[in-house]
């Protein structure tokens, strides 16, 4: 099943490379922006001749800076209109080291399109917590963003420069870290990705002038300087290749490869990510995979197609990301426009995925999650033999998962209800028989028992991880398990202590990857 390497294995870069396209979808910027702003700072550090070693962390911090945009989506929507990709789209261009930037550029971006009286409310609310929730949101990026660094094998110096990915060089950033006491890959990166926003925005000479102007404040003076002198001709470069040949090339010596374990294991670790966009869809992906895996040796497809359809169950769902999470998290029903962004995530997440030659048949099938017998689905509308074996399963797999987790516009149906369901839409040619069937064989098998919890966690932290996962407070996870919020605030702070985070979305990222979460939110069951 992988391919592009020696003896079945393949570079990380070609991977990495694709699956960047997941943090522009996220921070709402053009596709493969990631990847021309890895390819410039692999320039810009090469023309300053700095040592390989510099070049491979700078690689890797460049192309991963935004890996954890979805660590704090719901959070940022909730605060500001609905749409948290309008909330980095517009954060991406402003200059916050210049007050007066949070109004005239900022705010004016996250609130275009909205009623009056939105942005009034949105206004307001920047007024009084702009400083409260930028601080959460960059301590919730950033321990996202290390914690899949870390999944995904990357070096510790590869860690430590993205959980900088907030800081300003005159030291008024997350950490309060100051000039050279940043990582300089993380310095190069933020002039690298200043760069190719403006660049796009204006034109080489707006790339320069930008990261000139931000110099001293935000960016490192001496490589603003530097990439003044080279930028332009590193610019132009970028304009005359191709963005994903050049960025997989350019990946330094020694080369990473990775092999079929490790490839579950990226899957599973952006599964993760993509579900962090929303608290109602905590724990999806890992989910959907057991039991579409389950189904699929339940119905004897080939060794292949299994691995295939598990890999295509984690990475399904890659195009939500690119959905505002005030969508996602509606409680009612969705307008005419807001469908239509709905129904092209599958879309997106087969683009991102066909790219890749490994990944590319688990692209289609994840492309068509979504599609139903009847032709009643999307994003193809696709019908009967035009959806393979695989995607049937995968489709029943993701009803079934989707149905048996609280959604904002409805409750978790039992798994009794959530089977029912099924064999009605089967019944009705919505669904194949046989990969519900399949499914809901698989279903009964999730039962296991554990001795003992990942972290030192007891019985009790486990309960309340789940309930802070899902986004609840501290006084609402008391009054759930009927504690004072005194002791369920004690809970909290013990479980942050033993995980080594201070955020719910690291928390919950801790959760997915170690099938800690609740049976209705993934595939866990108290033993």
């Amino acid at each position: 099943m992988v391919g592009g390497g020696s003896s079945g294995r393949l570079c990380l870069a070609e991977l990495l490379a694709d699956l960047s396209l997941v943090t522009d979808l996220g921070m709402g910027q053009e596709p493969e922006t990631a990847a021309r702003t890895c390819l410039l700072a692999c320039g810009l550090t090469r023309a300053l001749d700095l040592p390989e070693a510099v070049v491979a962390d700078t690689y890797y911090t460049a192309l991963l800076l935004h890996l954890g945009c979805t660590a704090y989506a719901h959070e940022a929507a909730a605060a500001f209109g609905g749409d948290d990709i309008a909330v980095y789209q517009s954060g991406a261009r402003t200059d916050f080291s210049v007050p007066t930037q949070m109004f005239t550029t900022w705010l004016p971006g996250v609130v275009r399109g909205l009623p009056l009286g939105a942005k009034l409310r949105v206004g307001a609310t920047a007024l009084v917590r702009s400083a409260q929730v930028g601080a959460a949101l960059q301590r919730a990026t950033c321990e996202v963003a290390v914690g899949t660094a870390r999944r995904l094998g990357l070096p510790p110096g590869v860690q430590d420069a993205i959980d900088q990915a907030f800081e300003w060089w005159n030291g008024k950033g997350r950490q309060r870290l100051a000039g050279e006491a940043i990582a300089l890959p993380t310095r190069i990166a933020h002039v690298a990705a200043h760069a190719t926003l403006f660049d796009r925005l204006g034109g080489p000479d707006a790339a320069v002038a930008t990261v000139r102007q931000r110099g001293g404040r935000y960016l490192d003076p001496g490589l603003a300087e530097a990439f003044a002198r080279v930028g332009r001709g590193l610019l132009a470069e970028l304009d005359a290749v191709d963005v994903r040949t050049a960025v997989i090339a350019a990946e330094p010596e020694p080369r990473r490869l990775v092999g079929e374990a490790d490839l579950d294991g990226i899957a599973a670790a952006f599964g993760d990510l993509v579900d962090l966009k929303s608290p109602s869809t905590l724990g999806h992906a890992a989910g959907v995979a057991v039991l579409a895996e389950a189904a699929g040796r339940q119905l004897r497809l080939d060794a292949a197609e299994v691995t295939c359809l598990r890999r295509a169950a984690l990475l399904h769902d890659l195009g939500r990301v690119g959905v505002p999470s005030g969508i996602w998290d509606q409680p009612g029903p969705l307008t005419t426009s807001q469908w239509e962004r709905v129904r092209l995530h599958p879309y997106h997440s087969e683009r991102i995925l066909v790219r890749s030659v490994a990944l590319a048949w688990v692209g289609r099938l994840a492309g068509m999650h979504h599609e139903r017998q009847d032709g009643s689905g999307y994003h193809r509308q696709a019908s009967g033999r035009q959806i393979p074996p695989a995607a049937r399963v995968l489709a029943a797999a993701d009803a079934f998962q989707a149905m048996i987790q609280t959604r904002p516009y409805r409750p978790a149906l039992g798994p009794g209800q959530a089977a029912a369901e099924l064999r009605t839409q089967a019944a009705q040619g919505r669904l194949d028989p046989d990969a519900v069937a399949g499914v809901l064989a698989a279903a009964g098998q999730g039962r296991r028992a554990r001795r003992a919890w990942p972290g030192g966690l007891s019985d009790r932290e486990v309960e309340v991880l789940g309930l802070l996962a899902a986004g609840f407070s501290v006084t609402q996870i008391a009054r759930r398990l009927v504690i004072s919020p005194k002791t369920a605030d004690h809970h909290v702070q013990h479980i942050y202590t033993k995980l080594g985070v201070s955020t719910r979305a690291a928390a919950a990222l801790y959760a997915m990857e170690h099938d800690l979460l609740p049976s209705e939110g993934g595939a866990r069951q108290m033993g």
